[in-house]
C-alpha cells in the first residue's frame, strides 16, 4: 500500500484532528485540575487566612484550655487525683458552682423576654426615644464590670435610690442571690437584643398582616408566626448571655456579698483560692467550671439545631 503526496486538505484535516483531541484531552485531564484551582482560589489569600485564624485560635483558645487541664496534675497523677477527690467533696465549692450556674440560667432567661420586648420596641413598635434606647443598649458593652458593680450595690443597697424603697416592702437585692441575679441581666441584655433585632427586622411583616386577615388574634400571630422565627436567635442569645453569666466576676462580687455557701459564685472563690496560693484547687475549679458551661452550651446548641430544623421543616 503506497502512501501519497500529502495535500493541504490532509494537513488541515490532520491538524484539526489533533486540535480536537487535544482539546478533548485539556477538557478530561487540565480542565478539572483548573476548575478544582478556581473554586479553591475563589476568596484570595484564603489559605493564609484560614491558617492565621486556626493559629490564633490555639493560641488564644485550645493552648490556655490544655494549659488549664495540665496544670492539676503537674505534681503527679497521685497529687491531681487526692485534689479532685478533695474539691469532689468540697461543700463549698459545689455551693459556688451552684449559685453562678443558678443565677446565669435565671437571669439569661428574663433577659430573653426583656430582650424580645426591647426589640419589638426598637423594630415594630419605634418607641419615642428609640434611638436613645439602641444607644443605652449597648452601654454594658462600654462600661468596666467593676464600675457597674459599683453603681449596683449603691442603687440597690439598704440606702439606695431603689433598694431603699424596696427594703420598706421587704424586698431586699443587695448582697443576696436576687441581687446576683439583677448584675448579671444587666450584663447580658446587650447580647439578647443585639441577636433579636437582625431576624426581627429580615421578618417580613406582611406574613402577621396575612394571619390577621384569616382571622388570627395579636396573640395567635406571635406565637406561631414570630416566635417560630425568633426560635434559632433566642436560643442563640441565651446561650451567650448565659455563658456570660456564667464567668461574670467584676459585676457580681460587689453586689453579691461574697458569703460562702450563699452568694459566693465560683469565679471569686477560683481568686481566693489562688491568694491562699492554691494553685492546683483554683486550677480543678476552673476545670469543673469550663466542663459544665461546654456541657451547657453543648445541650443549648443540640437544642438549637433540632429546634431550626423543626422550624424549617414546619415553614416548608
Amino acid at each position: 500500500m503506497t502512501s501519497g503526496p500529502m495535500t493541504p486538505a490532509h494537513d488541515m484535516d490532520g491538524a484539526g484532528m489533533a486540535g480536537h483531541g487535544a482539546a478533548r484531552q485539556g477538557a478530561g485531564g487540565h480542565a478539572p485540575f483548573t476548575l478544582w484551582r478556581r473554586r479553591r482560589d475563589g476568596l484570595p489569600g484564603f489559605g493564609v487566612g484560614l491558617s492565621l485564624t486556626l493559629g490564633w485560635l490555639g493560641v488564644l483558645v485550645i493552648l490556655p484550655l490544655l494549659a488549664l487541664l495540665a496544670r492539676p496534675w503537674a505534681q503527679g497523677v497521685g497529687s491531681g487525683l487526692g485534689a479532685f477527690a478533695h474539691i469532689v467533696h468540697d461543700g463549698r465549692m459545689l455551693a459556688a458552682l451552684r449559685v453562678s450556674f443558678v443565677s446565669a440560667l435565671v437571669a439569661a432567661a428574663l433577659d430573653v423576654v426583656a430582650g424580645v420586648v426591647i426589640a419589638w420596641g426598637l423594630v415594630r413598635v419605634r418607641v419615642p426615644g428609640w434611638r436613645v434606647i439602641d444607644a443605652l443598649v449597648e452601654l454594658p458593652f462600654a462600661l468596666p464590670t467593676a464600675v457597674v458593680g459599683i453603681t449596683m450595690a449603691t442603687l440597690y443597697g439598704p440606702h439606695g435610690w431603689v433598694g431603699a424603697p424596696l427594703s420598706h416592702l421587704g424586698m431586699k437585692v443587695a448582697f443576696t442571690p436576687l441581687g446576683i441575679v439583677v448584675a448579671l441581666m444587666f450584663v447580658g441584655l446587650p447580647f439578647v437584643v443585639r441577636t433579636v433585632v437582625p431576624v426581627l427586622r429580615a421578618l417580613p411583616p406582611g406574613a402577621e398582616e396575612v394571619a390577621r386577615t384569616l382571622g388570627a388574634t395579636r396573640a395567635q400571630v406571635v406565637a406561631r408566626v414570630v416566635m417560630p422565627a425568633l426560635y434559632p436567635a433566642l436560643l442563640t442569645a441565651f446561650a451567650m448571655a448565659f455563658a456570660r453569666g456564667v464567668g461574670e466576676y467584676g459585676s457580681v462580687i460587689f453586689i453579691a456579698g461574697n458569703q460562702p455557701y450563699h452568694t459566693e459564685i465560683a469565679p471569686l472563690l477560683i481568686v481566693i483560692r489562688l491568694q491562699e496560693y492554691d494553685t492546683q484547687g483554683a486550677s480543678l475549679i476552673g476545670l469543673v467550671l469550663v466542663a459544665i458551661a461546654m456541657a451547657s452550651l453543648g445541650v443549648i446548641a443540640w437544642v438549637r439545631r433540632h429546634v431550626g430544623r423543626g422550624g424549617a421543616g414546619g415553614a416548608i
